[in-house]
């Protein structure tokens, strides 16, 4: 049975100038969706860019330029995107930073960062997202809102060098799972992705990073990674991410939360 069209439903998909968040607004895109790019200042340019390829591909872009960790920035991104794109059907909360450090060098700027950003940036993008979604007064039963989150492999099994990251991304599982609890009364489905090894600048500077503390060159951090933890036994590509959060983003997970 052929998957029911999203085609000109909204997303807005934070930390999407490159990497994962890029794979997933392309993705997107290709199953029909009218996508808000998303990312911080630094990274302008790249959000115009993917903006440019999704209208490409004959789909509506627009770039909201933002920072999650902060709850005003994520109520104008979200404004902007529904000025220019129409009313919001999809939160994808893919933003997103790491640190290799070890737990007693951590200072707590560190510690507070990490948390700003993965944690509140989720918890900011969901809350404004469901108060809009709300507001609209058009998610139904058989056509839920969507608020999606980037969790990670190590929301399950932290890493050494790794743990604030790591307990970050426990607080998202938590965060969602809570989330999809309370909004099922107004018709929002609430889910995360937690990727594994992925090919992408953040987990090539924690490759170089963990390499430099256990004294192994440059790619065998990831390779031994890819091959303790991974049952297939290679390290996955942003676009292995995109297809399951395009299942969780599509109509066929309807009855899908939490």
């Amino acid at each position: 049975m052929p998957r029911e069209s999203v085609e000109g439903r909204t997303a807005i998909v934070t930390g999407s100038a490159r990497g994962i968040g890029k794979a997933i607004a392309i993705r997107l895109a290709e199953d029909g969706y009218d996508v808000c790019v998303n990312d911080i200042p630094a990274n302008e340019s790249g959000c115009h860019e993917v903006a440019k390829q999704i209208k490409d591909m004959g789909r509506k872009s627009c770039v909201a330029i933002a920072d999650v960790s902060k709850l005003s920035e994520v109520e104008q991104m979200i404004q902007t995107s529904v000025k220019e794109l129409g009313d919001l059907n999809t939160m994808i909360a893919n933003a997103g930073i790491a640190q290799v450090k070890g737990l007693l060098d951590l200072t707590e700027q560190d510690f507070e960062r990490m948390f700003r950003v993965n944690v509140f940036g989720v918890q900011n993008c969901y809350q404004a997202a469901a108060k809009q979604l709300i507001k609209q007064g058009n998610c139904k039963p058989d056509s839920p809102g969507k608020m999606i989150a980037a969790a990670s492999i190590v929301a399950f099994k932290p890493f050494p060098l790794l743990s604030h990251y790591s307990a970050s991304k426990w607080a998202v599982r938590g965060l969602t799972q809570a989330y999809a609890m309370e909004m099922a009364e107004h018709n929002i489905t609430v889910n995360a992705y937690g990727p594994g090894i992925v090919g992408t600048a953040m987990w090539d500077t924690i490759d170089e990073e963990l390499g430099k503390k256990k004294g192994v060159a440059k790619g065998d951090t990831i390779k031994k990674y890819s091959g303790e933890l991974i049952a297939l036994g290679r390290t996955s590509v942003p676009e292995d991410v995109a297809k399951l959060v395009s299942f969780l983003a599509s109509r066929d997970s309807d009855y899908v939360t939490g």
